[in-house]
This record gives structure tokens, C-alpha cells and sequence, in this order.
């Protein structure tokens, strides 16, 4: 934030007929007066031949002058050439070609004389040159033979157009030849090449000259290299060798000027004009060249070095910059340097010019000219266009040198004398009227003004007013007496009255009254005082990211009585309110601040009398521009130097530089990063793989974001070499359940190193002795097929080039395809109460790949009525399931399948067991509770006990049926689980006992005959003897996977008792 100075006329006064306070007082337009010369064209005169000639002449004076010409200093008779017009009321020459006529004809030296009857003025002599544009000789040019390492300079020899060409090379396609510090223009227009190389053949040479005024080029013919070398390729690699002229065979020599030639030279230049000194050097390498002056310093304000320091230029050069100048020439072979001595001349220059001289008659006054130049220069005198020696004499002049001296002047002695001061390097030429009058005081300005003005600031009332004698003048306020002058008011010779210091008190009329000795004159100023406009909250500097918003701040106090006006500035220039900001009375507001939002932005609040400014810095943190220039040095088989110059960090630091490659072999165009530095370097060495032809480029970053890539280098091939490494991320996996894709991540460009890159695919079958198989691949697949479902692989992949096998590879264990699993082992059922049902499984036997979980669906079921089927899913780990029952009635029917990524197998399918007897108890609990049932159920149990107790008689003697000599089975086995409530059921258990039904509501149904003694065991044969005797078998049926921990039997029931007794 800053409150910037306003220029010094911000804040003065607007007055009227403002004057140069050392300004001469001049004669009213409507008092007689001498002519005076007001425009005049150069001395110098170029004109355009296509265009009409116009020399320009124009003069005031009272009675109006005429004017005529002389050319080659003898009179030009217009009327007499048709062509030739003077403008009226003006001595403008007007050439006019349209009808025919050369321009050429017309050049020469020109003068106006302007006449009245009070004097002559003349004019400058105009030199009169019409512009030239002439063609290039046609020329047929030999190619230029030179070897390689020499110096060249391919001559230009412009033809000599007025004013002079710019000189510029380029090829005959038009394309600008490269310039560096060994190939490069001189001031001559000349091409020098310090060392010639091999790669300069690679274009041809033109020189080209522009002319000014048709606005052509004209184009030499093009100049052909052949370059001999010792080393014929032109190698990519060697033009950044570090010794890349031994690497090519090319001799390293000591510098030697190719111009100026020789150790010193000499050189002239005119007072005011700019210095051009020039040193090209050869030799191998290239020179470097620094500049130097004898005995002291070179003028830091006003030297500059160009083409490459090749030439040091001093402008506005004055005597002290004489001397003798130097520049030194060096290489690693050595140096030279070239002295050059500098004599600085003059034209002349004014150090007094002569002015108009009014005097009243009677009066004394002098006319001085004085010059001065290098050599000093000569003055003439002229009175009226003629040499005052051969003027009529005049008793009251007197000339003195560079003075004339005027005494006891009368009207007789108005003219109009010349001054012609000249030297070898030009000439200036002065006019000054001598004008006798008798006129009182007159005031030039308007009557009673109002000049309002700032307070506090410095003021100047001006008071034009004319009179001869020479009026004094005085000035007064508000009508008092004392003069103001001394103190805080200060009158100055042309009458003006400064005030350095308004204040509010200074309000009021100001009266000035000019005095001779014909009379008097006065004339009244109103002076008002008004506040100063000031920003009393200023806009701040600023940091601002790109893409955020920002607000500037611009709070005035200002005058009421003046209309207040804000505006900005950005880099002083007016601000374009774009559709991006928002100009508010007492802001700014930038949204979506950019790069280009970046810069100093001026507040400026004014009035019509005033303004105040303040200004603020708006720094946009942007992202870094490209780096440039990349180098390549240090070339090795393996590694290479990059360096590089870093671009703006546009405010934000670089922190990172990461550098990219591409190769044009694998993936041509593809970027790949390669390594990453801080942002506080800019050369780096590479590390490189064999047999990649690199190209680079660089990317900077800061905290803002990432650069655009620099432009590549050039490019960089290494040699190859046997890879050092082998694919990764080797697989085999089935795509079918007889097939093996074995895949692999392919080599790059950096790891191939070298030519036709392939694979050495090899597998064999697991934990055996088979051979391996093998096969080549240039691809990243390869199809093993006919393999059996699901089996290891040991696979090995290994990469191969034209210069030789990688390293040996790692083992990889595949699998071939899977397929779909057998169905789960030893499904269990089991209901534990009347809440649940658990259910245990064994994986599958074949599970044909890596199973993925278990699927398990299940419904419900009563008589016909089914329930909504669930689906569980579970992991491949899991092999137990707990369900929790709906209702204690209803039965289940369970399917159970093992996955592989193939799908699911086999499902193996159960179905849960009726509910047990105490189900139907609970069902009938009202009944039971009832008298006449409990009494009827006591008179059953004693029978059926009676009846035990028989059969038990019966057996125990053998009776007719000798059961237990043939197998001695219990009647009821017993079965330890009865004991603890639980029931165990498998498919073969869940069978009801032959002649009976099971219903939904666990009762049993009579079926068929009910004294079958085959129903008294499950499933046992009934067999009858020869004599046609019967033997029961009575026997106990086992669960046929008993063996593996699952027992089962059926409850003796007392119904089957009886039904085998009867």
C-alpha cells in the first residue's frame, strides 16, 4: 500500500493564459510587429518518391508576412514550374507528381524567407532528399567451402538505399537464421561465424533488406555451406559433448578479431548521439567477450551490452565519455584484446539563444548568441536575411562578437536579425526580432476571474499584460494598500504572483495593476479555497491464489462544492472494467483473479481542481513457468547431465522440478516420469537403461500447481545390453476348467534393453517329475489347454532380447481352471428342542477349485401347504447353522450346494423330522386334563402291562417261536439319547414303521393289517420254515452311516407292543 506522489501540476490552479514563468513577453497579435518563423520541416527532409513533396513554412507577424524560396541558395521562381504550389496564408511548398515528373529532380537545399515591412525571418536550410529503395544486383553465388572449426563471415554489401536498410538473415524459405554467441550479425550487416560446424550446411543463407519508406524487403541470393570434416555424421550426441570440438576432430585455437581487426582502432562519435562499439571474435570454442574502459568504469546509467556482449552501446553520449575503450576475447586456449579510442565531437549547441528584444524609443537593449561545440563553433550575424556587414549602417548598433548592442534605440532600428552559429558537424540558425513601440499597459487576460485552488498548496496567479516600456507590476488584496510580495507571496518578472502555501485566509479578490510611463492597467482575480481531495483508507497489497477473489479498497473525502470522480489504474494505465470485476464508490472487487490480474492498481479520486492517489500490488500466485533451454552434457553409456533454465516461479517457489522421458521404440509420444529434484536446482545427472533413445523434458512445480512442459531435448540414444530383469506379476489362472492362462506384466522401454524383446514361457504340473514346458511369447498371455480341473502349476517367465537371456526367474505357482464342486459331506439335521434346528455340514469332497462359501436354501412346509423359500449365504469356512423355528408344527426342507468362482454344485437335500410325541402332548394338554381321559388312559397302561408281562413269560420259555436261538437281540435297544431328550434323524430315520403314517400333527395312522409281525421291526423280512413254521426276526435297524457317530432309533412305542403280541 502506498500513497503515490501526484505530479507536480495535480494540484495547481486552472489558469488562464498560463505562462513560462522565464518566458519572454510577446507582442499582441494586433500591435505591429516583425515576422516571426512558427513551423518548419527538418533539415533533414526524406520524402516518399510515391508520395507528393510537402516543405513546410509557416509565420506570423503584423502586417501579415510573404514568403518566398531559395533552392541551392539561389532564388526559386515557382510561378514558373506548374508543379510547385504554395499553400495560402502560409509559405508551404506543395511538388505535385501526379500528372508526371520526377522527384529526383526536385532534391537540394531549401529556404523560407518570411517578409513584412517591419523585417525578414528565415528558415532553416532544408536538404531536400528523395527516398531510394534500389534493387540487389543479381548475382549467381558459389557454395562457400570451409572447414570445419574455421571463421566465416558471409558479406551482405546492402545496396545503398537512403535512409539505410535494416539488414536481418534469414533462409531462402524465410526461416530466421539461429543467432548465438558464434553465429551472430554485426552492425555491418554482415554475418560471422566464429567456429563453422557441421550442422550449419543443414540451411542456407540469405541476407534481407527492409526498406523504410516502401515498406519492401529485398531478399540476396542465398549463400550455400560446405562444411569438411573429420567426422562426417552429424552426431545428436556430440553437439553437447563437453569437449564436443575434440569429439568431432576439430583443432581448439586461440581467439583472434575478426573485426575490427588488428589490436586497436579508432572511432568518432557527435555529442548527444548513441556510442556503438562492436568486437567479433574467432576461435575454438567459441570466445566469450567482456568490455572495459581505461581508467575508470563504464557508465552504468547509460551502457548496455548487445548481440551476445558482442557490442557495447552508450547513449546520449557527452565529452566525458571520450577515452579509450577495450574488449577482451577469451577461451580455455587463451585471449586477446582490441583497444578503441573514442573522440567525441559537436555539433553546436545553444548555450544563450538569442530572443525578441521590445523597446519603447529611446530605450538601450542587447541581442546575445552564444554557442558552443567541438571544434567551437563560428558566429555570423544577419539582419533581414542579409550579412550585416553589408547592412546600411546604424550609429546605436554596435556588435561585439556574439552581442549586438542597441543604444538610444528608434523606430528606424525594427528588424529581424539572424544568428548562424556553425562548425564542421552543423550548424544552428536563431531568429530575434528588434521591435520599437509606444504603447501603455493593456491586460491580455479576461476580466474579474474566479480560480478556486487546494488548500494548502502552492499557486501561481497569472496577469498577462503588455506595454512598452516594459510595464511593473503590482499586485493587492481585497482593495488594501501594501504591495504583496515577500513572505508567503513571491511576484516574478513576468508578473505572475505565486502563493506557496494557500490558506483558508488566503480567500479573496486579488488585484494587479501594471504601470509605465503612458498610463496604468489593473485587472481582478477571485480567489476561493476549497478542501484537498484526500483516500483516507487506502487499497493494501495483496497475495492472492488463482481463481479466488479479491476486494480493493478506495474510501475519498473530498470537497462537497466539487464533483468527485474515482477511476483505476492497473500498471498506469486505465483499467478495463471487464465482466470479471465489479467497480464499486468505494472498492474494487476482482473475482477469478489470473495470472494477468497481476500488477499495481491506482486508485485515483479527483476533482476538477485536484486528485490523490493511492496504490496497492496485487501478486497472483500463479503456476511456474516452462523451464527452457534444455541441455544435454556428460553423455555416458549409462547415465547423461540435464540442465535446464528455470522459468518465472510467476511468485510462488519452485519446490519441485520432475523430469519426463520419452522413447520412441515402445510408446512413442508417451511421457513417463524419471525422476524428481528440488525446485533449488537446474542441472541434474540421469541414470539410463540400455538401448532407449530418450528425449526430456522438465515440469516445475510449486505450492500453486505444475508448469507446462519445457519443450524436449534433444535426443539421446544408449546401447543395448542383455536384460537385467524379468516381467512381474506373473499368473496362472483358468479361464476354463481345462485351460491355464498364464499372463504378465510387460517390460518397458527402460528394462528391455535392446532389440526384439520376448518371453521364455515354461510350466510343469506340481510335485512331479515332468519336463518343463516351453514355449516363446512376444505377446503378455499365453493359453496352456487340455489341463485337468483345478491343478498347481509351477510357471517361470523369463525375458529375452537380441543381446541375451535375462536373469534366471522365480518360481510362480498357477492353478488350471476350476469347475463346479461336488456336494457337501455328512449334511446333518438335528433338533435340539422345539425352538431350533442346527445344521452341520463337511466340505465337499471335490471341491474343483477354492470355494467362495456355501449356499443354503430353505422353505417350510405343512401338509401341502410351502413357505417362502430363504437363501443364506455362507463363507467357505463356515460349516455349522443354527435356525431358529417359526413355529414348533411346521417341518423344513433344507438344500445345501459349496461355490467356486465356476458357480455352485451338487446340492445334497434333508428334510427336518416331525415333531416329537411331546409336541402332540402339549397340542392335547386339554384334553389330559380332563377326568374321564385320565381314568381311561390308567386302564389302558394296566393292560398293556399285563400283556408285557405275558410276552416277556412267553419268550423267557422259548414258547413256539425260538427267536432268541437264532439271535439274542434286546427287544427295545436302547438309546442313550432318549435319555437326554434329543432326537438324531438322517433320511433312513425319518422313514415311519411300515404300516403306519406319520401326519403333520405327529399322531400315527393304522395301515393294512395290523397283526403283521414284520411291522414289529423296521424293515425286517418275516421268513417261514420248511414245516411252514414262522420265524420273526426281530431286530433293530442301525443307520447305515452309523460307523460315522450318527445313531438313531425310534422310540419303543407301546401301540407296537401290542400290535406285535396280537
Amino acid at each position: 500500500m502506498a500513497r503515490q506522489q501526484p505530479p507536480p501540476w495535480v494540484h495547481t490552479a486552472f489558469l488562464f493564459c498560463l505562462l513560462s514563468l522565464s518566458e519572454a513577453i510577446e507582442i499582441p497579435m494586433d500591435l505591429s510587429q516583425p515576422p516571426t518563423i512558427t513551423k518548419q520541416s527538418v533539415k533533414d527532409h526524406i520524402v516518399d518518391p510515391r508520395d507528393n513533396i510537402l516543405i513546410e513554412c509557416e509565420a506570423k507577424g503584423n502586417p501579415a508576412p510573404s514568403f518566398h524560396w531559395t533552392r541551392n541558395s539561389r532564388f526559386f521562381n515557382i510561378a514558373k514550374d506548374p508543379r510547385v504550389s504554395m499553400r495560402r496564408r502560409s509559405g508551404t511548398l506543395v511538388i505535385d507528381f501526379r500528372s508526371g515528373g520526377r522527384p529526383e529532380e526536385y532534391e537540394g537545399e531549401y529556404q523560407c524567407f518570411a517578409r513584412n515591412k517591419f523585417g525578414t525571418a528565415l528558415s532553416n536550410r532544408i536538404r531536400l532528399q528523395v527516398s531510394k529503395s534500389p534493387l540487389w544486383p543479381k548475382e549467381n553465388l558459389d557454395p562457400v567451402v570451409v572447414q570445419e572449426g574455421a571463421p566465416l563471415t558471409l558479406q551482405c554489401n546492402p545496396p545503398p538505399g537512403l535512409p539505410s536498410p535494416v539488414i536481418f538473415w534469414m533462409s531462402s524459405s524465410m526461416e530466421p537464421i539461429t543467432q548465438d554467441k558464434r553465429v551472430s550479425q554485426g552492425h555491418n550487416g554482415d554475418l560471422y561465424f566464429s567456429n563453422v560446424m557441421l550442422q550449419d550446411m543443414q540451411t542456407d543463407y540469405s541476407c534481407n533488406a527492409r526498406f523504410h519508406f516502401t515498406h519492401t524487403i529485398q531478399q540476396k541470393n542465398p549463400f550455400n555451406l560446405k562444411v569438411l570434416t573429420n567426422h562426417p555424421y552429424n552426431d545428436s550426441s556430440l553437439r553437447n559433448h563437453p569437449d564436443m570440438y575434440s569429439a568431432r576432430g576439430v583443432a581448439e585455437r586461440t581467439p583472434s578479431f575478426m573485426y575490427p581487426q588488428g589490436t586497436a582502432s579508432s572511432q568518432m562519435v557527435l555529442r548527444g548521439m548513441d556510442l556503438l562499439l562492436e568486437c567479433i571474435a574467432s576461435g575454438v570454442p567459441t570466445p566469450d567477450i567482456a568490455w572495459y574502459k581505461k581508467g575508470g568504469d563504464l557508465p552504468s546509467d547509460k551502457a548496455k551490452f548487445e548481440n551476445f556482449n558482442k557490442a557495447l552501446r552508450i547513449t546520449n553520449v557527452s565529452e566525458e565519455d571520450s577515452g579509450e575503450y577495450f574488449c577482451l576475447a577469451s577461451n580455455k586456449m587463451g585471449s586477446i584484446r582490441h583497444t578503441i579510442s573514442v573522440r567525441v565531437k559537436a555539433a553546436p549547441y545553444w548555450l544563450d539563444e538569442p530572443k525578441n528584444l521590445i523597446l519603447a524609443p529611446g530605450e538601450d537593449g542587447r541581442l546575445v548568441c552564444r554557442a558552443n561545440g567541438n571544434p567551437k563553433p563560428t558566429v555570423q550575424w544577419m539582419v533581414n536575411g542579409e550579412p550585416l556587414q553589408s547592412a546600411p549602417p546604424n550609429p546605436n548598433r554596435e556588435v561585439a562578437g556574439d552581442t549586438i548592442i542597441f543604444r538610444d534605440t528608434q523606430i528606424s532600428s525594427r528588424a529581424v536579425y539572424q544568428c548562424n552559429t556553425s562548425n564542421e558537424h552543423g550548424y544552428l540558425l536563431a531568429n530575434a526580432f528588434v521591435s520599437v513601440l509606444d504603447v501603455p499597459p493593456r491586460m491580455l487576460s479576461p476580466r474579474n476571474q474566479l480560480i478556486r485552488v487546494i488548500l494548502y498548496n502552492r499557486t501561481r496567479l497569472d496577469c498577462p499584460f503588455f506595454g512598452s516600456p516594459i510595464p511593473t507590476l503590482r499586485w493587492f488584496k481585497n482593495g488594501q494598500g501594501s504591495n504583496l510580495d515577500g513572505g508567503n507571496y513571491h511576484v516574478y518578472e513576468n508578473g505572475s504572483l505565486e502563493i506557496k502555501m494557500i490558506r483558508k485566509e488566503d480567500q479573496g479578490i486579488y488585484t494587479c495593476v501594471a504601470t509605465n510611463i503612458l498610463g496604468k492597467a489593473e485587472n481582478q482575480v477571485r480567489l476561493e479555497v476549497k478542501d484537498p481531495t484526500r483516500i483516507y483508507r487506502m487499497p493494501e497489497d495483496q497475495v492472492a491464489r488463482r481463481g479466488t477473489t479479491v476486494q480493493l479498497e478506495c474510501r475519498v473525502k473530498h470537497d462537497p462544492s466539487l464533483k468527485l470522480t474515482v477511476y483505476w489504474l492497473k500498471d498506469d494505465e486505465p483499467l478495463y472494467i471487464g465482466n470479471r470485476m465489479k467497480k464499486e464508490e468505494d472498492s474494487l472487487t476482482i473475482f477469478g483473479v489470473a495470472e494477468r490480474d497481476q500488477g499495481s492498481y491506482t486508485c485515483v479520486a479527483s476533482t476538477e481542481l485536484d486528485r490523490d492517489l493511492a496504490k496497492a500490488y496485487l501478486t497472483v500466485l500463479g503456476r511456474p513457468d516452462r523451464p527452457r533451454d534444455l541441455e544435454l552434457t556428460d553423455l555416458a553409456e549409462r547415465s547423461v547431465r540435464l540442465t535446464w533454465i528455470p522459468g518465472d516461479d510467476n511468485n510462488s517457489p519452485i519446490t519441485d522440478y520432475v523430469v519426463q522421458f520419452e522413447e520412441d521404440q515402445f510408446q512413442p509420444g508417451v511421457w513417463h516420469d524419471h525422476s524428481k529434484f528440488p525446485g533449488s536446482v537446474n542441472s541434474a545427472v540421469l541414470q539410463l537403461s540400455p538401448y532407449v533413445n530418450y528425449q526430456f523434458r522438465v515440469i516445475a512445480i510449486n505450492e500453486v500447481g505444475s508448469s507446462h512442459p519445457s519443450l524436449p531435448s534433444e535426443r539421446y540414444r544408449t546401447s543395448g545390453a542383455p536384460p537385467e530383469s524379468n516381467p512381474s506379476d506373473v499368473k496362472g489362472e483358468g479361464t476354463r476348467k481345462n485351460n491355464m492362462e498364464i499372463t504378465w506384466t510387460p517390460m518397458n522401454a527402460t528394462s528391455a534393453f535392446g532389440p526384439n524383446l520376448r518371453y521364455i514361457v515354461k510350466w510343469r504340473r506340481r510335485e512331479t517329475r515332468e519336463t518343463w514346458n516351453n514355449v516363446t511369447v512376444w505377446g503378455s498371455r499365453y493359453v496352456v489347454g487340455q489341463t485337468p480341473v483345478y491343478v498347481p502349476y509351477e510357471i517361470r517367465v523369463q525375458a529375452e532380447n537380441d543381446f541375451g537371456k535375462g536373469p534366471e526367474p522365480d518360481t510362480v505357482i498357477g492353478y488350471s481352471g476350476e469347475d463346479l464342486p461336488s456336494a457337501p459331506r455328512r449334511f446333518r439335521v438335528r433338533q435340539p428342542n422345539l425352538e431350533t434346528i442346527n445344521l452341520e455340514w463337511d466340505h465337499p469332497e471335490h471341491p474343483n477349485g477354492i470355494l467362495i462359501g456355501y449356499t443354503l436354501k430353505y422353505v417350510a412346509f405343512n401338509g401341502t401347504k410351502v413357505g417362502k423359500q430363504i437363501v443364506e449365504n455362507f463363507s467357505p469356512n463356515q460349516t455349522k447353522f443354527t435356525m431358529q423355528r417359526a413355529d414348533p408344527v411346521s417341518r423344513y426342507r433344507f438344500s445345501l450346494s459349496a461355490r467356486t468362482q465356476v458357480g455352485s454344485g451338487e446340492a445334497v437335500t434333508e428334510e427336518s423330522p416331525a415333531p416329537p410325541n411331546e409336541a402332540y402332548t402339549n397340542n392335547q394338554a386339554d384334553i389330559a386334563t380332563q377326568g374321564w381321559f385320565i381314568g381311561l388312559m390308567c386302564a389302558v397302561a394296566l393292560l398293556v402291562l399285563t400283556l408285557l408281562i405275558v410276552c416277556f413269560i412267553k419268550r423267557s420259555r422259548g414258547g413256539k417261536y425260538p427267536v432268541r436261538e437264532k439271535k439274542d437281540v434286546p427287544l427295545g435297544p436302547e438309546d442313550p439319547k432318549e435319555e437326554d431328550g434329543s432326537f438324531d434323524y438322517s433320511d433312513e430315520d425319518n422313514k415311519p414303521l411300515q404300516g403306519s403314517q406319520t401326519s403333520l400333527d405327529g399322531t400315527i395312522k393304522q395301515q393294512e393289517s395290523d397283526d403283521s409281525l414284520v411291522d414289529y421291526g423296521e424293515g425286517g423280512e418275516g421268513q417261514f420254515n420248511e414245516d411252514g413254521s414262522f420265524i420273526g426276526q426281530y431286530t433293530v435297524k442301525k443307520d447305515k452311516e452309523e460307523t460315522e457317530g450318527n445313531e438313531s432309533s425310534e422310540a419303543t412305542s407301546p401301540v407296537n407292543a401290542i400290535y406285535s403280541l396280537a
